[in-house]
C-alpha cells in the first residue's frame, strides 16, 4: 500500500482556489494520505489521482475504516484468546456436569437409605406383630387351660373358678350329708404357699413406648394390654396353685390323723381305669407358667386320689339338719342297769321315721336285728374303715349291696337297748370302736357337704 497524507487547505489558499498540499504526519494505525478540502467537500490524492468526495460520504469512509479497524482487533483478540475462553468454558461444563452427577449420585444415595430404612422398619413392624401374635396365641392357650380342662394324666376335676372365694377359716357343716366327692375349700395356709408368687414385671422394650405414636405406639398399646392379661393369668395361676396345694395338703393332714392308709383307694371308690401314661415334667428353659401348671396337675392328681379315698372315710353326718347328741362316746352310766359301761358310739336324737344316711361309700354287710342294736345296718368302708347305725325302726338296704354316700339306708327307731327314738351311730378302725366325733370334726375341717 503506497504512503498517502491528507492536507486541509487553509482560509486563503480556499479562497483563492488553489489546492496546495500540505504534508502532516498521522498516527502510525492510518495510512498516509493526501487530502484537500473545499467548499465542495474534500478531495484525495492518491498515486498521482484526485478523487473529490462530500463531506458524508467522507465520514461514512471513516467510519467504516473504524469499524473494520475495531473488527480487525476484536477478530485479532477473539483468536489469540479463543482456545482460553473454550477451555474455561468447556472446564465451567465439566465442573457444573460433574456438580449435578454427585448431586444424582447423592440424591440416589439418600433414596437407598430410606428405602433400606423402610424395608428395615417393615421386618421389624412384622417382627414385632409376629411376637405379639405368638404372645396372643399363648395366652389363649394359657386362658383355655385356666377355664378349661388341665391336660394331665388321670380325671381330674377342672377349676372353673380364677380365684378362689374368701372363706372363714372354720367351715359350717352344712345339714344335706348327700354328695358323692369331698367338696371344699381350704382357708389360708401358709406352709401351702409356693414359689414364683409375684407376677413378672413387664420390661419389653415397646412397654416403654405405650405413649409414643404411628406404627410403634399402636404395638406398645397392644403389648402393654398383652401383659396386663399375662399378669392377670399370673395372678390367677398362682392363686390356683396355692388353692390346690393348701386343699392336698389339708387332705393328707387329715387323713393321717384319722389314721387312713392314703395308698390304697378302697374298693367301693376304685371304679377307674385306663391306660398309663406318664406325665411329662416341663423341659429345661420352660416358662414360669408351664412350671406352675407343672405342679397343679402333680397336686390335682393327688388331691384326686385322695378324694377318692374321702369317698370312703365316714367323715359326713348320717342325719340332716343339726345334730341333737343325747349320750357321747366313751364310759357312761348305763341306763338299765346303773353301772358304768363303755359306749362305742354316739346317740342322736330324733323322730322315728326320719331317713338315716350312709356317712361313706361302702359294702353293706350286716342288715338285720343285731342283739342291743336292735335293728342294724353296717357298711364295710375298706381300709379297715366301717360304720354301724342301730335302732333303726326301718332298714332299707341288703346286706352285699353296695351304697354311695348319702344314700338312705333305713329310718329313726327305738328297736333293741333304747329308752326313746335316736339313732346309735358307731365308727370302727379294724373292728375297734373309735370315737365318731373324730371323723365329724375332720369333715369340719374339710368342709365336706
Amino acid at each position: 500500500m503506497s504512503s498517502t497524507s491528507y492536507h486541509y487547505p487553509s482560509t486563503a489558499q480556499h479562497h483563492a482556489g488553489h489546492a496546495q498540499p500540505r504534508p502532516h504526519a498521522h498516527s502510525a494505525a492510518a495510512v498516509s494520505r493526501h487530502v484537500q478540502r473545499d467548499r465542495a467537500g474534500y478531495t484525495l490524492q492518491h498515486g498521482g489521482r484526485q478523487v473529490r468526495i462530500g463531506p458524508v460520504a467522507f465520514w461514512i469512509v471513516v467510519g467504516t475504516l473504524v469499524i473494520m479497524a475495531i473488527w480487525s482487533i476484536a477478530t485479532g483478540t477473539y483468536f489469540a484468546f479463543r482456545d482460553d475462553v473454550l477451555t474455561r468454558l468447556i472446564g465451567r461444563q465439566a465442573q457444573m456436569q460433574f456438580a449435578y452427577e454427585d448431586r444424582i449420585a447423592e440424591l440416589r444415595a439418600q433414596v437407598d437409605r430410606i428405602t433400606s430404612r423402610q424395608l428395615l422398619d417393615q421386618e421389624q413392624f412384622e417382627q414385632k406383630l409376629k411376637e405379639l401374635l405368638q404372645r396372643q396365641a399363648t395366652l389363649e392357650q394359657r386362658t383355655d387351660a385356666l377355664s378349661g380342662d388341665v391336660a394331665t394324666t388321670g380325671s381330674i376335676r377342672p377349676t372353673r373358678h380364677v380365684a378362689p372365694p374368701s372363706l372363714p377359716t372354720e367351715m359350717q357343716l352344712k345339714p344335706s350329708p348327700i354328695s358323692d366327692t369331698v367338696i371344699f375349700t381350704a382357708p389360708p395356709d401358709r406352709e401351702a404357699r409356693l414359689q414364683s408368687r409375684e407376677a413378672p414385671v413387664s420390661t419389653t422394650r415397646l412397654a416403654s413406648l405405650g405413649n409414643g405414636g404411628g406404627l410403634d405406639g399402636v404395638l406398645a398399646r397392644v403389648s402393654g394390654a398383652l401383659d396386663k392379661i399375662a399378669n392377670r393369668q399370673t395372678a390367677a395361676l398362682t392363686d390356683i396353685e396355692e388353692t390346690v396345694d393348701g386343699r392336698a395338703r389339708r387332705m393328707q393332714s387329715v387323713l393321717g390323723d384319722l389314721g387312713v392308709d392314703t395308698t390304697k383307694t378302697p374298693a367301693a371308690a376304685a371304679s377307674v381305669g385306663g391306660p398309663f401314661v406318664a406325665i411329662k415334667p416341663p423341659r429345661p428353659g420352660a416358662s414360669a407358667f408351664d412350671r406352675q401348671m407343672y405342679r397343679i396337675n402333680l397336686a390335682r392328681a393327688q388331691i384326686d386320689h385322695l378324694n377318692r379315698v374321702m369317698v370312703a372315710v365316714p367323715v359326713r353326718k348320717p342325719v340332716a339338719g343339726e345334730v341333737d347328741m343325747s349320750s357321747p362316746f366313751g364310759v357312761r352310766t348305763d341306763p338299765f342297769l346303773g353301772r358304768p359301761a363303755m359306749h362305742t358310739g354316739i346317740d342322736m336324737r330324733g323322730e322315728t321315721g326320719e331317713p338315716v344316711h350312709a356317712t361313706a361309700a361302702g359294702t353293706i354287710t350286716i342288715a338285720g336285728r343285731d342283739g342291743g342294736y336292735g335293728n342294724m345296718v353296717e357298711i364295710n368302708h375298706g381300709n379297715g374303715l366301717a360304720t354301724r347305725y342301730g335302732h333303726l325302726s326301718e332298714i332299707d338296704v341288703a346286706v352285699g349291696q353296695t351304697v354311695r354316700i348319702g344314700q338312705v339306708i333305713g329310718k329313726i327307731g327305738s328297736t333293741g337297748r333304747s329308752t326313746g327314738p335316736h339313732l346309735h351311730y358307731e365308727t370302727r378302725i379294724n373292728g375297734e370302736a373309735v370315737n365318731p366325733q373324730k371323723f365329724l370334726r375332720a369333715g369340719l375341717r374339710l368342709g365336706s357337704v
